[in-house]
């Protein structure tokens, strides 16, 4: 079975954005970025929700001019290698490709998903990791820890539950980021 992976770059007060909706903050440095492509290469499918897509999307262009250097090209490779889903009740379509637009998020329909995934899934976005989290979907967590505190925002793990982490590994970067991935406990 693959493994649901939720990753997320985030102030050190634990946001992802913070209270204005920017994440101007999150940019991360190439040595970052290098690191988070190394670990996104076991990906075969990405789950979005809407705004999370509207983000990513970014990286559909074939416009590699936009790249800011090979580590950024890279990661554009391995976006657009994996399927996307995005799990959205208001938009119509999707243009991006490799994607799949569904309507309601369904616990079963990403736990069936899963259980028949030959790669891994990555969940993006705090909402709807939220509500993975909940079902007991997630299998481990990523934090990118940014050292900014930003007072509020949008958070990056669920407020309304519960989940017994154990920490897996731990990394700090040049610029203060420190990565921590937990495995996720389940009783």
């Amino acid at each position: 079975m693959a493994r649901l992976l939720y990753s997320a770059i985030a102030s050190l007060d634990g946001y992802t954005v913070d209270a204005s909706g920017s994440f101007a903050w999150a940019v991360p440095s190439e040595e970052v970025h290098a690191f988070v492509n190394d670990r996104e290469r076991t990906v075969g499918t990405y789950v979005y929700g809407r705004r999370m897509w509207e983000v990513m999307r970014y990286w559909a262009s074939d416009d590699n001019g936009s790249d800011r250097s090979s580590v950024s090209a890279d990661y554009r490779r391995i976006w657009q290698a994996a399927d996307k889903v995005v799990v959205s009740s208001t938009l119509t379509e999707v243009d991006t490709p490799r994607t799949e637009l569904v309507h309601d998020f369904g616990a079963a329909g990403l736990a069936q998903r899963k259980a028949t995934s030959r790669a891994d899934l990555g969940i993006g976005g705090p909402t709807l990791a939220a509500e993975a989290f909940r079902a007991g979907l997630v299998d481990e967590v990523s934090l990118y820890l940014h050292p900014v505190s930003v007072g509020g925002g949008t958070p990056a793990l669920p407020r309304d539950a519960t989940v017994a982490l154990r920490l897996a590994e731990q990394h700090t970067f040049g610029d203060g980021v420190v990565f921590l991935r937990y495995l996720v406990d389940r009783p």
